[in-house]
């Protein structure tokens, strides 16, 4: 009995964090939703670092194993995509260098015969 109600327990804590989350991340506006996003999703290098404990701690099947490797892998995606995300948004805020205008030389100007 004790295992179900454990069970219960975490399924619980889970979807109440799914609608907290829900709540939060739908209060914020829309500017500020990339830069929050991107730098989350940077954070996650510790999701990475618990997926690789999990798949190199010794004295486990093969399935701990791979999922273990799955997670090091979507982890690894995940922060990837997250500075891909704030490189793209932060190139829109640069400037772009005007070119320099050409100077005129006697070459470039029409003669007057």
């Amino acid at each position: 009995m004790g295992h179900n109600l454990l069970l219960v327990f975490e399924i619980t804590i889970l979807v109440l964090a799914i609608f907290v989350g829900f709540e939060v991340i739908s209060k914020v506006p829309t500017l500020l939703h990339t830069p929050l996003m991107s730098g989350t999703n940077a954070i996650h290098g510790i999701v990475i670092v618990g997926a690789m404990l999990v798949a190199g701690l010794g004295g486990k099947d093969t399935f701990t194993t791979i999922i273990g490797l799955v997670a090091v892998v979507l982890a690894s995606a995940n922060v990837v995509g997250g500075f891909v995300v704030t490189d793209r948004m932060l190139e829109m805020f640069k400037r772009r260098d005007q070119p320099a205008p050409t100077e005129r030389t006697e070459a470039n100007e029409p003669r007057g015969d």
